[in-house]
């Protein structure tokens, strides 16, 4: 099993550099997975209340032999329940989906709504102690410092797209400057094959006697970056987390940020009006 290195946040919390995220898993798959995860040394599992399987995460956790204190949970604030009282029901309500008293991590899932409101409540539940360290989710540069800039607590995490293709060179430096640490999702590109199959990637995997996908894993670690990766797959959760036994020259590094486009898959632009709209529609 693989012991995972922590990233320090910026109020002390330990969080595991690696860990599994559950979007678009059903209730079977997410208790199918979550038994291989933490068998192969996952400890951090991300959901959201709009992924609409915290339930299923919550049972599979509960059954897992591993002690409440080794996990990592993080979960999102959906932007419709933004607002003080209504960010204050709405963890009510993911942790009794999830069976816990406290979480982890707990992050504005969008930029949208009243997200003053919201993070109020959050710094006042993080005071509370009912969850350890809150955080944003795809919040593009402006936004992240519009709310450091006019609010108490500094997040803890800001999740984002980060992959080879967009690598999020400027957003890493502005959090790091305020103590937000980058957590990717999709670091894979989420699943590109102009990515997997990109010869630079190949070459650099054949050098090392390993994967495509372990490459761009262990880059995204040497940046310091921590990462959020999906599979329902046992051979793709042991493969994912093997990534801590060998190490990038620098010269490969250099081969490998020479890949960005700042190009992105699905990054939700709040500047895009099309994404409220689209949003909007879902409930």
């Amino acid at each position: 099993m693989t012991t995972v290195p922590t990233t320090t946040l910026n109020n002390g919390v330990q969080m595991p550099q690696l860990g599994l995220g559950v979007f678009q898993m059903d209730d079977a798959q997410v208790r199918e997975t979550i038994p291989m995860a933490l068998d192969a040394g996952y400890r951090l599992v991300d959901t959201a209340s709009r992924y609409y399987n915290e339930q299923a995460v919550g049972q599979a956790l509960a059954e897992s032999d591993v002690p409440r204190e080794e996990l990592f949970v993080t979960t999102k604030l959906w932007f419709k329940d933004h607002g003080y009282q209504q960010t204050k029901d709405a963890l009510d309500v993911s942790l009794d989906n999830l069976g816990l008293d406290y979480l982890d991590l707990w992050l504005i899932h969008q930029p949208f709504g009243d997200t003053y409101a919201a993070w109020r409540a959050m710094e006042d539940l993080l005071d509370e102690g009912r969850v350890r360290a809150i955080g944003v989710s795809n919040f593009f540069d402006d936004r992240y410092a519009d709310l450091v800039t006019h609010n108490r607590v500094t997040p803890a995490v800001n999740q984002r797209e980060t992959h080879p293709f967009n690598q999020q060179i400027d957003t890493q430096k502005l959090l790091a400057d305020h103590g937000t640490a980058l957590q990717a999702w999709g670091p894979l590109g989420q699943g590109d094959p102009d990515i997997l199959d990109h010869p630079v990637l190949t070459e650099i995997a054949a050098a090392h006697g390993v994967s495509v996908a372990q490459v761009i894993l262990r880059w995204h670690i040497q940046r310091d970056i921590a990462l959020v990766v999906k599979s329902t797959h046992e051979e793709r959760l042991t493969e994912n987390i093997a990534v801590f036994d060998f190490q990038l020259t620098e010269e490969e590094m250099g081969r490998i940020a020479a890949l960005d486009r700042a190009q992105a898959a699905g990054d939700f632009d709040h500047r895009d009006p099309r994404m409220l709209e689209l949003l909007l529609t879902l409930d």
